[in-house]
């Protein structure tokens, strides 16, 4: 099979196209031809050898990637000889290898998808969509609700948008460059804003009036997320998933000390991790049946930026440099 293999950690440029031998799956595994692989933020750190939710790799070459759909085309012994033939979808947890054509799976991770729901959308919503309603879990949005959405035309913050519009609330919608902010515009938010531009807290507050925003979902962190809490009035949130950064000074967590977060009455929680799964009944397949359930029925529609699988560096680069709208999907 032809897969992208990681020889050496470092730039998107170690990331190589070739020829492998065809993954057998073992005792309770399928093996699914492989019609979209998800590729994550993550990934671009431990390709660079970086630990963080997951470990790096112990040992090289590897291929790299932990999100798949396709149909199932194998079984390992003592699999359910139902799941021969099916389309599914699955995050592979602690075990890569979804950068390529064949990848193994434990048949306890599969879903199965309906046929309406396409291979790449899929991929969407095992990972961002989970992360995204696991992120949701620790907000009650409603009429009275003004979240602030930065990063809005990523894959999280597209369906963060999307649920947030759903429930009635305002949505502000942050994005760098006017092809982003057209794209979070369509995608419903009730005000789209550069945060490249200097002004655009100022456009945020001209636009509230004498309302302030209730919560902030805050991907960013630096000084794009500062900006984005100080448009918090009393009782707001701040709800941290990531500090990917966005503008140039970006790319740190955002940390307030409790006398701070006093002084302005309002919360910040970081979600992410063991408290998302607890908030989750201790399980994340409970998220990834939620996010698969909205998006067959259309409630969330996942924004995919797709590149051939051959092209993973490209994709990687493209992503690190935030050339990107939505989650975004090898194609082998």
């Amino acid at each position: 099979m032809r897969a992208i293999r990681l020889h050496a950690f470092g730039p998107a440029e170690t990331l190589t196209y070739e020829e492998i031998e065809d993954p057998a799956p073992g005792p309770g595994q399928v093996r699914i031809k492989v019609a979209a692989a998800g590729v994550h933020l993550l990934d671009t750190a431990l390709r660079e050898g970086m630990t963080g939710p997951f470990p790096a790799p112990a040992e090289l070459p590897t291929v790299p990637g932990r999100e798949v759909a396709g149909t199932v085309d194998a079984l390992g012994e003592g699999t359910d000889p139902s799941w021969l033939g099916k389309r599914v979808v699955a995050h592979l947890g602690m075990a890569p290898g979804g950068y390529a054509e064949l990848a193994v799976a434990d048949a306890a991770r599969l879903h199965a998808l309906p046929g309406h729901l396409g291979d790449a959308e899929a991929v969407a919503m095992i990972g961002t969509g989970r992360t995204t309603l696991g992120i949701l879990q620790f907000t009650d949005l409603g009429p009275d609700a003004i979240a602030v959405v930065p990063a809005a035309a990523g894959g999280i913050g597209t369906l963060l948008v999307q649920y947030a519009k759903n429930a009635g609330a305002t949505v502000i919608g942050l994005a760098g460059g006017p092809e982003k902010v057209a794209r979070v515009r369509e995608n419903g938010a009730d005000l789209a804003v550069d945060y490249t531009e200097p002004t655009w807290p100022e456009q945020v507050r001209a636009y509230l009036g004498d309302r302030a925003a209730t919560v902030v979902y805050d991907s960013v962190g630096g000084t794009t997320g500062r900006a984005a809490v100080d448009l918090l009035g009393k009782g707001g949130r701040h709800i941290v998933f990531g500090w990917s950064g966005a503008g140039p000074h970006d790319g740190e967590p955002l940390t307030f000390t409790e006398e701070e977060l006093r002084e302005r009455g309002i919360t910040s929680k970081n979600v992410l991790g063991p408290v998302m799964i607890r908030k989750a009944g201790g399980d994340v397949r409970n998220l990834e049946l939620a996010a698969l359930a909205a998006a067959s029925a259309g409630t969330l529609r996942p924004a995919v930026h797709r590149f051939p699988l051959a092209e993973a560096a490209k994709a990687h680069r493209a992503l690190e440099t935030r050339g990107t709208m939505g989650k975004v999907v090898l194609i082998p």
